[in-house]
């Protein structure tokens, strides 16, 4: 789940893609065959929802005082947030369709600091971690660094657990503006580990290209699974739970030992709508899930109700679906505090 060119790891990234006339490389989170076979019918959204770069990261390491990156975006304009480690250094828009160069200059208080400050974090601070937001698929076109060496990050440099998270757009980032915010990097943050965020926005379908590729992935610590918001329009119950549980299963028969975590549908307008048949679905989704976990006799499937991160129903924006960043900074200390005594045995 992480590309590596010329000395530079792109994290959250199967494959970097020379597309067309677009210069520069685009970050592809999935592999083609994965990704070309999303959809139901003709809700096939997910073909271009899985390119989008949401969480995926460009980290190096490199002696150079200042360094220059040239980035774009394929299609809508985007910002990426730039990172000495666990430390934010600054957050610069990307226009669509052209290259944007940024000057990036080492900053002299941090490393004229006392040494603790640049320990314990996640990170190593010596980490450059250039993070995409959600809008569009990123893309590398050039590092510069003044005749300076550049390696990716070594292994001790990183968070030593790693974080497989599937779901919807509220997985993806939701309507977050900032996107440090999304809950699966506010969670990350809080628990001290990596995450790898394979959500597809308005498409979470469990499809089958999805399951085996997900089940084929093994650097991972913890999975979770948020489903069911996207399917209550376009699957009975019969088959959300068929594929539901041929994803737990299949992620649990590919790594065995590892904890796999059920989260139900958090609270969303389908739940409050006063009358109409997705409410009723609802609720059977989150029967489902509920028994899904219960019959699981490996001891590493998991459930946590979406009720129990999302608590205060005005987190979410108008829309009554998708989280506000303040409700995606509260989901994801919720989250973390759920997720920790899976994670705790093997700290």
């Amino acid at each position: 789940m992480t590309a590596f060119y010329n000395g530079i790891a792109f994290h959250n990234t199967d494959h970097l893609e020379k597309k067309g006339e677009v210069p520069g490389l685009l970050l592809q989170r999935f592999p083609d065959q994965t990704r070309l076979a999303l959809g139901e019918g003709d809700h096939q959204r997910g073909r271009f929802y899985a390119q989008v770069s949401t969480g995926c990261e460009i980290r190096f390491v490199t002696s150079a005082y200042f360094y220059r990156i040239s980035l774009s975006s394929y299609l809508e304009d985007t910002h990426v947030m730039v990172f000495c480690g666990d430390y934010l250094h600054s957050v610069h828009p990307i226009p669509a369709g052209k290259v944007t160069t940024l000057h990036i200059e080492v900053p002299p208080s941090l490393y004229q600091s006392e040494d603790w400050v640049r320990e314990g974090g996640r990170f190593g601070c010596q980490v450059w971690r250039i993070l995409f937001h959600k809008q569009s698929c990123g893309v590398f076109c050039g590092l510069d660094t003044f005749g300076h060496e550049v390696r990716p990050p070594k292994e001790e440099e990183l968070p030593r657990k790693k974080w497989l998270a599937y779901g919807s757009s509220i997985t993806f980032g939701g309507d977050v503006h900032l996107a440090s915010n999304m809950y699966v990097l506010q969670a990350a943050r809080r628990l001290g580990v990596d995450v790898f965020n394979k959500a597809v926005a308005g498409s979470c379908f469990c499809d089958s290209s999805m399951t085996g590729y997900l089940a084929s992935l093994r650097d991972w610590d913890i999975a979770t699974l948020e489903l069911g918001i996207n399917m209550l329009n376009r699957f009975t119950v019969e088959q959300f739970e068929e594929r539901c549980r041929a994803l737990s299963q299949a992620l649990l028969k590919g790594n065995p030992g590892k904890p796999v975590v059920l989260i139900t549908a958090y609270p969303a307008f389908a739940l409050f709508a006063e009358a109409g048949s997705q409410h009723q679905k609802y609720l059977d989704f989150e029967r489902v899930l509920k028994e899904i976990a219960g019959e699981d006799a490996t001891g590493c499937l998991h459930l946590i109700e979406g009720k129990d991160i999302l608590r205060d129903v005005q987190g979410l924006t108008v829309d009554m679906t998708h989280p506000s960043d303040d409700g995606h900074i509260m989901m994801g200390q919720n989250l973390a505090q759920a997720l920790a005594p899976y994670l705790q045995p093997s700290i």
